[in-house]
């Protein structure tokens, strides 16, 4: 399946036949060094980061027994959901926003889901994680001038990529992470140590700004909401 092509995606979920236990939204686009465009036309970020998701998520969410996690990041606190150029068609073409944006999404996403889940009655968790600086090629490859700043930030503090996987797992199986909840590495700026539920920015827990980016993202992905109450 190809995040970047929702033909792809609801094939995949049209596929589909079983139950699934864990739903875990990892892949991810990270800084390319130029505008860089999904087949469907969206932004690369957040059309994989988020809208990807969005869509996989929703048309599978039927078959989900126990969880659903959404990777995000310690950027989402420097996003913003710009829902007049979502897709960078007007605005000069900045790559750590971008990605800050859906990183953002991500978070938004997970609460609605949740509200939603919850207002319907099912015992199915949204919950969402961010693995601190992370030195996976994802980041140590970005380019740019933006990227060499990241690199050598990334040699000094990051954790190893085994390190990292732990904030997801312990979102994913942990008893102390409420639906909606959010778990991120324990040290320093939630750069690394080990994981623990954390307080994510305030922008990602704005209820009215989580239900307009699920109604927007519907709308652009044509995928009709597994929960449609409001």
């Amino acid at each position: 399946m190809d995040l970047a092509s929702l033909d792809s995606v609801r094939r995949f979920a049209r596929d589909w036949d079983g139950e699934i236990s864990l739903l875990i939204c990892n892949a991810g686009v990270v800084m390319p060094p130029s505008l860089t465009r999904t087949g469907d036309g969206f932004e690369a970020q957040f059309g994989v980061n988020h809208l990807g998701h969005f869509a996989l998520t929703n048309l599978l969410l039927e078959h989900v027994t126990g969880r659903v996690v959404a990777v995000s990041a310690n950027a989402h606190r420097f996003g913003k959901i710009d829902f007049d150029d979502l897709n960078w068609e007007r605005r000069p073409y900045c790559a750590s926003a971008a990605y800050a944006q859906s990183k953002l999404a991500n978070l938004l996403f997970v609460a609605e889901l949740q509200r939603r889940l919850a207002a319907a009655g099912s015992n199915v968790l949204a919950v969402a994680a961010h693995p601190g600086a992370a030195a996976t090629d994802a980041i140590t490859k970005s380019g740019g001038s933006e990227g060499l700043l990241i690199r050598t930030f990334m040699r000094l503090f990051a954790q190893t990529p085994a390190d990292t996987a732990l904030e997801t797992l312990y979102a994913a199986f942990a008893d102390d992470v409420p639906g909606g909840g959010f778990v991120g590495p324990g040290g320093f700026m939630q750069m690394s140590s080990a994981p623990k539920p954390v307080r994510p920015a305030k922008a990602a827990r704005d209820p009215e700004l989580a239900r307009l980016l699920w109604d927007v993202s519907a709308e652009m992905t044509h995928v009709q909401p597994a929960l449609t109450l409001r």
